[in-house]
């Protein structure tokens, strides 16, 4: 018993170093996104990457509601974790003024 407490504050340091880590979450695996997010396990993180195949990237973080299971309150306490990319505007063509 007394092995355990004096090991419980390592085990928390070390539970906080797999979540909140952060992560694209157009480029992210399932694996990367799973162990990068508060709230997200693996199926949940299958579940993003299969929405971002079907339906191509996310414009911002607030788009992980539409994936089933992921709720507003995981994207709120993931914000500053999320990354979003590869959402750039597609070049306005030259004006032919």
């Amino acid at each position: 018993m007394k092995f355990l407490i004096k090991c419980l504050p390592a085990l928390l340091l070390a539970a906080t170093c797999f979540a909140g880590q952060p992560v694209d979450i157009n480029t992210a695996t399932a694996d990367e996104l799973a162990t990068s997010l508060d709230g997200v396990g693996p199926a949940k993180a299958e579940r993003i990457v299969a929405y971002r195949k079907a339906n191509g990237a996310f414009k911002h973080a607030d788009e992980l509601v539409k994936v089933k299971g992921i709720g507003l309150s995981t994207v709120d306490k993931n914000r500053d974790y999320i990354r979003v990319t590869g959402t750039k505007a597609a070049a306005k063509p030259a004006s032919s003024g």
